[in-house]
């Protein structure tokens, strides 16, 4: 049982490694789909990701979620919502990265976690830790270092990082598997995108019918691009814990900052230097804190356990009528009280955390 278990966790690792791995390299992807213009390789990203996503859960035969959420108004609209957040985030995206942004729009994802940490504050009024709160005042500090540096606010990275954080609440609220939450939102996205080109062709300006066939292929593959690393992502959340998966988050800013900096060879003066260096600070502070509280709450179960099998055993030897119940009861508020402080203990702000 060990064994499989391991195996399950190496798998996990693997498919994680292979996700973020995957989000990090690509940037290399989008330049070569030029001379399409941003907006024409979002079109096409949008398109092809309903296709694949399409065949994927055909193959698998998971329908039964579209009908319970075609009756579910409120969801419906959320979706709607989260589809048009990820455009944006989709859009910009690709733009600075064919613009000669990768570094800026990999900060995006580095400030990403103090945005959303510092949305559950504000709009789902959640409560920080002291080290919680001294990360979002470094990535403050950060932000003003930036925009000193760059002469103006990091717009695409503050645009991406507040779009994918407004995403990422919207998603929480949804509570849809990934790959079915991917098909709802491609559905939305998919006329739109059509109708837009089919005016693009109509116009003479479409690339994907006159730049040859390989290049047909490179805007077809954005959705294999867009639905492989979502598979592979829900293929480790399922194996490995989230603890893990924060840490291996990491991967893609870090990748697409190196190809910034090495392979697309953009500048980095002194002053981003610095910036960046308090976005990793404030980031070390965060990853620090959750390690320190999953910690405590991994002890925290653990005491509790052997509460309740200590108070198991004493029911065993107490020969006392009516003390069953008396000491059950016991065993079981002690291990209410102990669950109830590992959830307060929790990192604010996690996924799943409201």
């Amino acid at each position: 049982m060990a064994g499989k278990s391991r195996s399950e966790q190496r798998t996990g690792l693997l498919n994680g490694f292979a996700a973020y791995g995957m989000w990090g390299l690509v940037p290399l992807f989008w330049p070569l789909m030029k001379p399409a213009g941003a907006v024409e390789i979002l079109a096409h990203r949008m398109v092809w990701s309903l296709a694949v996503v399409g065949i994927v859960l055909l193959a698998m035969r998971r329908w039964s979620w579209a009908g319970e959420l075609l009756r579910q108004p409120r969801k419906l609209a959320l979706i709607t919502v989260a589809a048009a957040v990820i455009t944006v985030n989709w859009g910009v995206y690709i733009w600075a990265v064919n613009s000669g942004h990768v570094v800026e729009a990999s900060l995006g994802y580095f400030i990403n976690p103090l945005v959303t940490i510092a949305m559950g504050v504000l709009l789902l009024k959640e409560r920080l830790r002291p080290v919680q709160w001294a990360a979002v005042g470094v990535g403050a500090a950060a932000v003003l270092v930036l925009t000193i540096g760059y002469g103006q606010p990091p717009w695409i990275s503050l645009c991406l990082a507040f779009s994918f954080a407004t995403y990422g609440l919207v998603k929480k609220k949804v509570n849809l598997g990934g790959l079915e939450s991917l098909a709802a939102e491609s559905a939305i996205q998919f006329l739109p995108a059509l109708v837009y080109l089919l005016w693009l062709g109509s116009r003479g300006d479409a690339t994907f019918t006159t730049q040859g066939p390989g290049h047909a292929a490179l805007l077809a593959a954005t959705g294999v691009v867009t639905a492989v690393p979502l598979i592979c992502f829900g293929a480790a959340a399922i194996r490995v814990p989230l603890s893990t998966l924060g840490l291996l988050q990491y991967m893609a800013p870090v990748f697409q900052f190196l190809l910034g900096i090495l392979y697309f060879h953009e500048a980095m003066p002194a002053e981003r230097w610095a910036g960046f260096a308090l976005v990793w600070l404030a980031l070390s502070l965060l990853t620090f804190d959750a390690l320190r509280a999953a910690r405590r709450g991994a002890r925290a179960l653990r005491e509790a356990a052997r509460a309740a099998g200590a108070a198991t055993a004493a029911v065993d030897t107490v020969p006392v009528p009516g003390g069953v119940a008396g000491v059950a009861g016991v065993a079981a508020g002690t291990a209410g009280a102990v669950a109830g402080a590992v959830v307060s203990a929790g990192p604010a702000g996690s996924p799943g955390t409201s």
